[in-house]
């Protein structure tokens, strides 16, 4: 299993992963992206922007990259920066399928992605995916699987995740929304001629977003690394947007409050890899001091108040405009 050249990494980062969701496209639904992208978001300016935080994250010993097919040109910025760095063959690449970009590289459009588990997505986007990441492809993951979604009970899906196996790829998925719990549980009990069929689950969880929790532990008791997306809670966490109660940690522990964020996911023992969603070297290099972040009992229970209720959670997070 590819994740397995992480264990045997022994840098303080190398649970951290480095998400593109931010920089391969212009618009998406962090705050603050204003302020960390400018004005100039044209496709070469986010290529230089993408190659620079992967240059940066792989010197800093992260060594998961996280990509999708929705998330613009992440994909083909991730294929130029390895094909142009030959000797670099420790990264373990994860991208998803099941979204279709739709936003033709506008921050204002009306629908900027459409999901959508068929089969001929997948095969559609498989061949899409292969075009451009080829063999470096580590990881293939449904991207944001909820109960209802028809991925947990399409065979012939599965008899093509199956395939792609066999052939070398781990099979995950990503799940979002207030039952991200059941759908987890869900994909669990999937197997094909008897063997589970996911390897990894990409879940949201943050000190606002908790509920996932018991159920990545019984993922990862079954054997699935565990990947935490949007530990910031899209920009929530972060800086002025950060709960008075973040703050004051913070303030405690001479960190800022994303890295604090981030150590407060770390401390939990199921989670194998922590994504990064920075959009700017210097946020990235915050984010990474979360390695070194020592958060007592004490100030973990006090960030565990901030919880919310996940309904309330996701209604926020479907209110938050693209930017």
């Amino acid at each position: 299993m590819p994740f397995a050249r992480l264990a045997s990494a022994t840098t303080p980062t190398c649970r951290f992963g480095l998400g593109l969701a931010a920089v391969g496209r212009p618009g998406y639904i962090n705050l603050g992206r204003d302020r960390d992208l400018g004005a100039d978001r044209s496709v070469e300016t986010l290529r230089t922007r993408t190659h620079e935080l992967l240059d940066a994250a792989y010197a800093q010993g992260v060594r998961y990259v996280d990509a999708a097919r929705s998330y613009g040109r992440s994909e083909e910025f991730l294929a130029e920066w390895l094909r142009a760095r030959p000797g670099i063959d420790d990264v373990v690449v994860g991208s998803k399928w099941g979204y279709t970009y739709t936003a033709d590289w506008s921050t204002d459009a009306e629908q900027h992605e459409v999901k959508d588990h068929s089969v001929p997505t997948y095969q559609r986007q498989r061949a899409e995916t292969a075009a451009l990441l080829g063999d470096r492809l580590d990881l293939y993951q449904i991207h944001s699987v909820t109960p209802d979604s028809p991925a947990l009970t399409d065979k012939e899906l599965h008899a093509g995740l199956a395939e792609a196996a066999a052939q070398g790829v781990s099979i995950g998925f990503s799940t979002s929304g207030p039952a991200q719990a059941d759908a987890i549980r869900a994909a669990l009990a999937v197997t094909v001629d008897g063997e589970p069929l996911f390897r990894t689950v990409q879940s949201t969880y943050n000190a606002l977003e908790t509920s996932a929790a018991p159920a990545l532990a019984e993922a990862h008791d079954a054997g699935l690394t565990v990947i935490v997306k949007e530990g910031m809670a899209n920009g929530r966490l972060a800086g002025p947007s950060a709960p008075d109660v973040l703050k004051a940690v913070a303030e405690e522990t001479s960190y800022g409050c994303d890295a604090v964020a981030l150590a407060f996911v770390l401390r939990r023992p199921w989670a194998g890899v922590v994504l990064s969603g920075a959009a700017t070297p210097l946020q990235l290099a915050s984010n990474l001091r979360a390695a070194v972040v020592d958060l007592d009992e004490e100030q973990l229970a006090r960030l565990a108040t901030l919880a919310e209720d996940p309904h309330a959670y996701w209604d926020r997070r479907g209110q938050l405009p693209w930017h």
